[in-house]
């Protein structure tokens, strides 16, 4: 009797505790790890969206790592230190999603001082060029939408517009304008219609739990966007071998807007139109996320993103994401460890 007592006070811990796992609860081990980490804080967050942007820098000499690793909520929390500045390095994953749970976790539950996020991205700006490195002021998530209805038009309020739930002063996308094979002069139109830009709804810490706020575009920390534009004579990489090498000279420059969808762009007609409607330059599906969550957060942080193609094409040698890649991928590198060593200790 005793024994199967025993038996079932064991199983139902073990129940309890997998139960608990499963469902993101933290074990006494991993909070205690956590407690002892913040002790050698404040750190720098790098969030880094896929493993092929974070490996060149753990080979990199200039991180080196504490060998500290902490596992939780799916994500690897890695420790170490670049030019004496405390960071912890984690992967979000592909996507908007992935890329706010991530940042989020890091803000939660770590001292963080601010936040860097870096990797590739698309081109929108036809001035810039593959291997570039793009320092945006803002960016802005451009995916939020208002579906209009077919027969509306532009001065037609919006559903919900007069509750302040949508709204018309960002601006829309109008399909009709992007009809292929049509006559000169001819009127022509599209069921699908238009959408409305939308800003996303924001809580932050230091605000009224439940009263929303909006934004759309958000601002990079103004300290470090005056510091990252000491990086623009950096040199960088324009070579993959000795003979495949860029047909213009990399440069690290400072732009007014970036955007970001959990969408792929390879359009030229949309990547024309974003640009020329937003003056955006690097295009990506994660650093608008990372914004939004350290705008509600009050977290410093900028973003850093090499171009690796011209979305949509444009030419013979515009659109070779698959060959450059790596190379966008070392020259974001390049630029995220100088622009540690630039910040204050």
């Amino acid at each position: 009797m005793i024994t199967s007592k025993v038996l079932y006070l064991f199983l139902s811990a073990l129940m309890l505790l997998s139960a608990q796992q499963a469902n993101g609860y933290l074990s006494a081990k991993t909070r205690k790890m956590i407690a002892k980490a913040n002790r050698d804080g404040p750190y720098l967050g790098l969030v880094i969206p896929n493993l092929f942007e974070m490996n060149p820098l753990l080979q990199s000499p200039n991180f080196t790592s504490s060998n500290l690793i902490i596992d939780f909520a799916g994500r690897r929390f890695r420790f170490g230190k670049i030019a004496k500045k405390e960071v912890i390095l984690v992967m979000t994953g592909l996507g908007m999603i992935n890329a706010g749970i991530t940042t989020q976790l890091l803000l939660s539950f770590f001292k963080i001082e601010g936040v860097v996020h870096y990797g590739i991205a698309g081109n929108a700006n036809p001035s810039l060029n593959i291997g570039d490195v793009a320092i945006p002021q803002y960016w802005g998530h451009t995916a939020l939408w208002s579906w209009q209805r077919y027969g509306q038009g532009p001065e037609d309020e919006l559903p919900l517009e007069s509750n302040g739930d949508y709204t018309r002063e960002i601006g829309y996308l109008k399909f009709a304008n992007y009809t292929a094979n049509v006559t000169d002069g001819s009127s022509y139109d599209n069921l699908l219609n238009n959408i409305w830009y939308q800003p996303e709804e924001v809580f932050p810490i230091n605000g009224t739990p439940e009263q929303r706020e909006h934004a759309f575009w958000v601002s990079v920390d103004p300290l470090y966007f005056e510091i990252s534009k000491k990086l623009e004579g950096l040199v960088l990489e324009g070579c993959i071998n000795s003979t495949t090498c860029l047909s213009t000279t990399p440069k690290v420059t400072t732009v007014h807007r970036g955007t970001s969808a959990s969408i792929y762009l390879d359009n030229a007609a949309y990547r024309s139109f974003i640009y020329n409607k937003f003056n955006v330059s690097p295009v990506d599906m994660e650093s608008a996320s990372v914004a939004l969550i350290c705008l509600q957060q009050r977290t410093p942080f900028i973003i850093i993103r090499a171009l690796s193609d011209l979305a949509g094409g444009g030419s013979a040698n515009s659109n070779e994401a698959d060959t450059f890649t790596s190379l966008a991928t070392n020259n974001s590198v390049l630029v995220l460890l100088e622009f540690i060593k630039h910040l204050p200790n």
